[in-house]
């Protein structure tokens, strides 16, 4: 005799399969060969079950699972007993649940890549998770003698008897310790404890069926993998009916199109025709993806209603709702489903605690191959994603499309960002070519290289470096003159309007893509809590009331206060300072690597080693700047991150902003600091012969190049903006993803068994393709680097006209770079939709109105730009630049030097009187030798007077641009306000049709009443009743599907 399995002895199988109730086959005494349990369906899901196919197997009231009783076990994870026997037909259960297949139905095997089982419903989305079985334990024969093992707190319980003559066992309920009573024919029992590694599995199934439970419940339907290896990965694969779509579409309000299209009106006129000529002339570089046929009309969309889907022009209910647009229906259900078990949220929550690897939706297919089939995903490929057509147009429309609008507004930017690179280039290739033309008739170049007029300079070290002849630096006075001219003034104020065209006509681009993509008017979605928040108020919760987890979410809801966050607040800004001391403390190091680097060449008997000390100093300064940056770059990515976890944000979304700002602000100085110290710090605090300034007792202060600190200014900025722009925005981009898909490849071969999966096809399927790609974490990477290369083509672009040259180059690998991870080597993103870049569009606001400040220091402090300008017109006898050189050289005493500095073994040591050091300062015979001339005050004023002037008039022009290019475009203000008119047209156009057709209907009723038929009157007083309901709440919904057949 088999006594009956309670309900409550299977708490785990109950919950997942998604039941009222639960009967086993009670009282058998003669029991068949495999014992039978069956389960009846919710009266929701026979109604939804006869509604789609009315299988031979679902009329009947029960469902008939075969359960091998010989192998059945029971565990006991606190106190809970399962049986895992049932729990291994717990798949093959749901898969034939929600497939449709009888229970005698045979799994022939997934016969798309895309499709359940069934090949009828699409799968909308995929979650994976790495499984671990119990080991099995062979029992010693029946009569013989096996101690037995008790666990304390939880174990496996498993029956010895496996042949088929044996009767089932006997379960009870023991007081809660699930003790099995075994027949008189069995032969041993054995309690085997569970290692906690398996209660810990054991735990996360639990979990996995609860929250698959719950999924169900909300109106998704699963498809499951039998477990059939002792461990491995399984996926469950998602898809969402009809019903669940349109819900949810109206819970998000969801824009889509509806039956009526209106006219676009164009601009006429000059403007036209100068858009007719520029698409003639860019045809062949438009992209081969389908496009609309006529361009001039546009649908009238409106967010997704139930009550008003006659408005819609549905022809089929499963391709109404876009992959993309499923997907995301499908993500904010997973977000806000509970998982009770840890009293927790969403499967954000799961993946944080290992019970999921990973949730994504499915890319459209294989991106490469010669089979006929065409989708997104292999056009994108072909017509994007390849470095072949890097001339060709982005399809922004097709990217928007497959990976969602905040996506397509990253690449939409970084196209008008490219495009704009056109023009500065070319400007900035103007004026670099302006100083190669002009440089045989530089004036102060040709005095600096005459050697007949040769100028003693004053020695560069102490003892050991002897007086140099200033024509010696012919060609670094020559080289920086290239950047170094009159141009470049023109050239930054250029850089400055540029910045700020850029802006506009990207706040005017990204208005005119909101309105065809459906973007205005989109509130912002409501977000979910991050798992770390949740978890904190938790912890505050049993803290402050001493409660326990299962009674937590009974209490009202708790935040986080500032007495809450101060300690995050501190530690954020003693590590932010700590780090940016940390920057400060690179660039004094190889500060202190140039001085002692060029002190020790200086004492090589080579005579070229000791001629070439500037260059072979300069040259391995930088590069080591540019490890140190890739290095601290890297660190500080991952600082920012912690920094921002240890607040606890609430949602995402403030998440991603406060790691971006601190991401940025870190890595800005990171970037900047070796360049704004050469800019303006190198060669100001270095004193003059015979009172220098020392550090570290003997080294002097670094000074600039005789041709003034710019031309190093630009080798340090050409060398850091190639070097990152190559090293790490390609090469790691490239190299890093390749290495983790092997090194998780490597890891899942090596973690699971090499078992043959029998059920599993040989051909892998797409969620199995999908799970080997990266996951995608966001934009804000690939943000971060644009942004910086914004940071290095407007902030210091005076002394580097071809920086946005080599930007523009840069960016044309970068778009095919990006569009190739994105489409070969990501997982397909969570599509999101965003109105705008968000605190990136502040940011660049914030860089191109510092460009105008630090431009103009530039100018003023490190470049000759003044100092010429005040010597020709104020100092010059006739108005040239002759003499220039000597004007600005002070003349210095050699008896005046300290002992011990003097140059040793000098042949000129007895001819030099008088040597000349690069300054304004009083000569030696005058009462106030050297202290500051007048000269020096008068240019002073005259940098600080340009600056101010420069700024204002900058900001000024920035301001007017501002004001005459307005944000929204003409047209599309118009189409918005005309979109506006011809939604309220429509509507009332179709409520005017229902209420004739509701007339009509009335007007029958009330024929059929005259007839003298009752069965008429009754329905003609039944449909008059509910039509004065509704018409009281100004609603016809009972009517709209009436309408539609119509």
């Amino acid at each position: 005799m088999l006594s009956c399995l309670q309900s409550t002895d299977y708490p785990a199988l109950i919950p997942v399969i998604g039941v009222q109730e639960y009967k086993c086959c009670c009282n058998i005494i003669a029991p068949s060969p495999a014992g039978c349990t069956d389960f009846p369906l919710t009266s929701s899901q026979k109604t939804a079950k006869s509604a789609r196919d009315p299988f031979p197997a679902y009329n009947s009231k029960y469902l008939t699972v075969r359960i091998n009783w010989a192998s059945m076990h029971s565990s006991r994870i606190n106190g809970a007993l399962e049986a895992p026997s049932c729990m291994e037909s717990f798949s093959s259960l749901i898969n034939n649940y929600l497939d449709g297949t009888g229970a005698g139905a045979v799994d022939k095997g997934p016969s798309s890549s895309m499709h359940f089982r069934d090949s009828k419903r699409k799968v909308d989305y995929v979650l994976a998770y790495h499984y671990r079985k119990q080991p099995a334990r062979h029992l010693p024969a029946a009569g013989s003698p096996e101690p037995v093992h008790r666990a304390a707190s939880s174990g496996l319980v498993s029956n010895g008897g496996t042949a088929k003559g044996n009767a089932e066992p006997h379960l009870r309920d023991d007081g809660g310790q699930g003790a099995l009573q075994e027949p008189h024919r069995l032969p041993a029992v054995e309690v085997i404890e569970l290692s906690p590694l398996d209660a810990l599995e054991e735990e996360k199934q639990l979990q996995r069926q609860e929250y698959e439970h719950n999924l169900v419940e909300a109106g998704l339907e699963i498809e499951k993998d039998p477990e059939n290896k002792s461990q491995g990965l399984s996926f469950v694969r998602i898809h969402a009916p009809w019903q669940v779509l349109s819900r949810e579409a109206e819970l998000l309000k969801i824009k889509v199109p509806t039956k009526k299209m209106y006219e676009i009106t164009e601009e006429g006129g000059i403007l036209k025709a100068l858009n007719g000529i520029w698409c003639k002339l860019t045809e062949p570089l438009q992209p081969q993806v389908p496009r609309q046929e006529n361009t001039n009309m546009k649908n009238l969309s409106y967010p997704f209603s139930r009550e008003k889907i006659y408005l819609y022009n549905i022809k089929d209910k499963d391709t109404f709702f876009d992959n993309a647009t499923r997907s995301r229906i499908v993500r904010e259900i997973l977000k806000r489903t509970p998982a009770k078990a840890r009293n927790s949220m969403g499967i954000s929550t799961l993946i944080a605690n290992n019970v999921y690897d990973a949730a994504y939706p499915l890319h459209d297919g294989e991106y490469e191959g010669q089979n006929g089939d065409m989708n997104e995903r292999k056009l994108l490929y072909r017509e994007w994603a390849r470095y072949g057509v890097f001339y060709k147009f982005q399809p922004i429309d097709l990217i928007r499309k497959y990976f969602g609008e905040k996506i397509g507004l990253y690449f939409a930017w970084l196209g008008l960002y490219t495009e704009f690179l056109i023009p500065s280039s070319v400007v900035g290739i103007i004026v670099f070519l302006y100083g190669c033309v002009t440089i045989e008739s530089d004036i102060p170049s040709k005095e600096m290289c005459d050697q007949h007029n040769a100028f003693t300079m004053c020695p560069l070290c102490d003892k050991f470096c002897d007086y140099w002849n200033l024509s010696s630096a012919c060609a670094t006075a020559r080289a920086s003159h290239l950047f170094d001219n009159p141009a470049t003034v023109f050239f930054s104020i250029f850089m400055a309007l540029w910045a700020t065209m850029f802006l506009e006509q990207w706040k005017r681009l990204q208005m005119r893509l909101g309105y065809f993509w459906d973007l205005t008017g989109v509130e912002e979605e409501e977000e979910h809590p991050r798992p770390e928040y949740e978890t904190k108020i938790l912890q505050k919760k049993m803290k402050n009331k001493n409660i326990t987890p299962e009674n937590a979410n009974e209490d009202e809801k708790e935040k986080l206060t500032w007495s809450d966050r101060i300690p995050g607040y501190a530690a954020n800004l003693g590590l932010i300072l700590f780090m940016i001391m940390l920057t400060c403390s690179a660039v004094f190091g190889v500060m202190v690597y140039r001085i002692t680097t060029a002190a020790a060449l200086s004492f090589s008997a080579n005579e070229t080693t000791r001629s070439n000390i500037r260059v072979t100093v300069t040259a391995t300064a930088v590069i080591i700047n540019l490890v140190v940056i890739l290095i601290l770059d890297e660190i500080y990515g991952a600082v920012a991150k912690w920094l921002t976890e240890i607040e606890v944000p609430k949602t995402e979304k403030t998440f991603e902003e406060r790691l971006i700002l601190k991401a940025f602000l870190l890595k800005f100085v990171n970037s900047y600091a070796p360049i704004f110290y050469v800019a303006f710090f190198k060669g100001r605090f270095v004193g003059r012969p015979g009172h220098y300034v020392y550090v570290f007792d003997g080294y002097r202060m670094e000074e600039c190049a005789p041709g003034g600190c710019l031309m190093e200014l630009c080798i340090q900025l050409s060398i850091i903006m190639l070097g990152k722009q190559l090293i790490q925005n390609n090469l790691f981009e490239i190299g890093i993803p390749k290495l983790k898909k092997l090194f998780r490849k490597l890891k899942d071969e090596r973690t699971e068994p090499k078992e043959v999966d029998t059920n599993q096809s040989k051909d892998p399927q797409q969620w199995d393709l999908d799970y080997i790609l990266e996951p995608f974490t966001g934009l804000t990477p690939e943000y971060m680097e644009m942004i910086i290369q914004f940071g290095f083509v407007t902030l210091f672009v005076a002394s580097f006209p071809l920086a946005p040259l080599f930007a523009l180059l840069n960016n044309v690998i970068e778009v095919r770079l990006d569009a190739k991870k994105f489409v070969t080597e990501l997982r397909r993103p969570d599509t999101v939709r965003e109105k705008d870049i968000g605190i990136w569009y502040n940011i660049l606001s914030s860089i191109g109105k510092l460009s105008v400040i630090i431009n103009a220091f530039v100018i003023a402090v490190t470049s000759d730009f003044i100092p010429r300008l005040m010597y020709q017109y104020a100092f010059s006898q006739n108005g040239t630049m002759h003499g220039f050189i000597n004007h600005t050289l002070s003349y210095f005493n050699v008896s005046h030097l300290k002992p011990g500095t003097q140059p040793e073994n000098s042949p000129f040591a007895q001819e030099v009187l008088f040597c000349r050091f690069k300054d304004y300062r009083e000569p030696p015979w005058s009462p106030n030798r050297y202290e500051f001339s007048k000269q020096y005050w008068a240019v002073l004023s005259a940098r600080l007077a340009f600056v101010i002037l420069f700024q204002n008039l900058v900001m000024f022009l920035s301001v007017l641009v501002d004001w005459m290019i307005p944000d929204i475009p003409k047209d599309i203000s118009e189409q918005i306000k005309k979109e506006k008119s011809v939604l309220v047209d429509f509507f009332l156009k179709e409520e005017h049709e229902k209420l004739k057709l509701i007339e009509s209907f009335i007007s029958r009723g009330k024929q059929k009443d005259k007839s003298g038929t009752r069965g008429s009157r009754m329905r003609a007083a039944s449909f008059q009743g509910c039509q004065v309901n509704r018409s009281r709440k100004s609603s016809f919904t009972s009517f709209s599907s009436q309408h539609t057949e119509v």
